[in-house]
């Protein structure tokens, strides 16, 4: 994306922030450690949205999903699924993270994120380690999402429940945070918009987009 094309992006939307990470940084974000992500991930961060949102906040839903890193022949890489097809399903067929809706057992939303990844994808919640969190996302579904980041064993013999997860797959970390591998889409949506909609070049036959594709790239940004 040009430098002049990011300003505008930025000009007309406030509350979404192009994140444009330089190419000698990429090969760096490999030779993170531990301690370094999570000491990046203390940085704040803004609100995202997938429309700008006019709900208040006792009208969102708590929510969580989790970030998995993983090391693969000496690479950070990021750990998504796609969610099984269903009609009638807003999200169904979507690249996700694993995660879901807070329930009042789960005590807090970082046990939520681990609920949900072992449920729908078999990590085992004493297998993660807990490294940080990004800031709330406001999904168009009205749910406020927490981004949960932890790391976790690689190889690992993941168990998927096939009603709600179709695959699940790596990206790299470099590989998402090349700028040549993102671009963004205005978009309309019931009678509602244009909105600058963040769109991943097609990786391994999957489409990155929304609002995973957002809380990635604000993942990325506190990373540089």
């Amino acid at each position: 994306m040009s430098r002049e094309a990011a300003s505008q992006i930025n000009n007309t939307s406030e509350w979404y922030q192009v994140v444009n990470i330089s190419f000698h940084r990429m090969a760096d974000l490999n030779h993170l450690s531990l301690e370094q992500i999570s000491q990046r991930l203390t940085r704040d961060t803004a609100i995202t949205h997938d429309i700008p949102s006019h709900w208040r906040e006792d009208e969102l839903q708590p929510a969580a999903v989790l970030i998995p890193f993983l090391r693969i022949a000496d690479e950070w890489q990021l750990l998504y699924i796609r969610r099984a097809s269903h009609e009638q399903d807003h999200h169904s067929g979507q690249v996700a993270f694993a995660g879901g809706k807070f329930e009042t057992d789960d005590g807090s939303l970082h046990q939520t994120a681990l609920r949900e990844a072992q449920e729908e994808i078999g990590i085992q919640p004493q297998h993660v380690t807990i490294l940080g969190q990004l800031g709330y996302h406001h999904s168009i579904s009205r749910f406020r999402i927490t981004p949960v980041v932890g790391h976790m064993p690689w190889p690992y013999q993941l168990q998927l429940d096939r009603q709600e997860v179709a695959r699940a797959f790596t990206i790299p970390l470099a590989w998402l945070a090349d700028p040549g591998h993102h671009r963004i889409e205005q978009v309309s949506r019931d009678g509602l918009g244009p909105f600058p909609v963040v769109y991943f070049d097609e990786y391994d036959g999957e489409l990155l987009w929304g609002a995973t594709a957002r809380m990635t790239l604000s993942l990325l940004s506190l990373l540089d």
